[in-house]
């Protein structure tokens, strides 16, 4: 009776490690991360694989990491270039983040096929990565896009909080158009046209993607008031009265080449 007992207490101790290990291994396997996904890619414009001397390098794709980004890397080597950058700035700590920068092309480096190498990392320490041929060419397109406005605002118009600035239009490229850029500028920053970006302007529109690459209807609008502006990926705005004006710009998809609108200026009265 007392080996039984005594064997009967085994099984039950066996049972009991035997449940708390498979738990555990469920547990492990219910809380594994997966690694990050590139998903979407461009590299150049129209995912071309190209760029210019002079201009600048379009990337973009849409990154999936559920352990969050830590950082993401890009390289570019060959002819004696090199070019290495890290971005944390609004991707770090991001589940799912599109990732859209620009490169600038130095006009004195050698023309040819470059090695380009993209690398997302995340918090818990898996990558992913891409590697492809960056050739950089010549500019071929020497002809700006020509940018017709169509509907704007009234000279001076005063727009208060909760009410539309709208603005409409059409551009159009002989060869195809690289992008489109539509801002809110202050006028106290005296900003000149070429210094007008995503990053220090109110944006109503930011596109480089187009169904017809040499023509672009556009039609782009802000909320006075509102809490994003209309960014790729949005940004926060810190309203405040006072004079502003919008700006439409363009640039050739190759060959680098900026056309602008005139300034279309408003008031803003909180």
């Amino acid at each position: 009776m007392k080996t039984l007992n005594k064997k009967f207490k085994m099984a039950l101790i066996f049972i009991s490690l035997f449940t708390v290990i498979l738990n555990s291994c469920k547990k492990e396997e219910e809380e594994e991360i997966a690694k990050p996904v590139i998903n979407d890619f461009e590299l150049g414009y129209n995912d071309s694989g190209t760029a210019v001397l002079g201009g600048d390098l379009h990337i973009e794709a849409a990154i999936v990491a559920e352990g969050k980004v830590q950082k993401i890397e890009v390289h570019i080597h060959g002819h004696g270039w090199h070019f290495d950058k890290e971005y944390t700035t609004k991707y770090a700590g991001v589940v799912n983040p599109t990732f859209h920068e620009h490169i600038d092309i130095p006009l004195d480096i050698d023309t040819g096929t470059y090695h380009f190498h993209f690398k997302v990392l995340d918090m818990e320490g898996q990558i992913a990565e891409i590697a492809r041929d960056l050739i950089i060419t010549e500019p071929s397109d020497e002809t700006p896009p020509n940018i017709s406005v169509t509907s704007a605002p009234a000279d001076n118009e005063v727009f208060t909080t909760g009410q539309t600035i709208s603005i409409e239009g059409n551009i159009t490229d002989d060869v195809a158009i690289g992008g489109v850029y539509i801002g809110l500028v202050n006028v106290n920053q005296a900003l000149s046209n070429q210094e007008v970006n995503a990053s220090n302007t109110i944006t109503l529109l930011h596109t480089h993607t187009f169904s017809d690459p040499k023509n672009f209807s556009f039609t782009a609008s802000l909320e006075v008031g509102a809490a994003e502006d209309n960014n790729i990926t949005p940004k926060p705005i810190s309203w405040e009265s006072g004079d502003f004006y919008i700006l439409v710009k363009s640039r050739s998809a190759f060959g680098n080449n900026w056309a602008f609108s005139q300034h279309y200026p408003i008031i803003i009265n909180l």
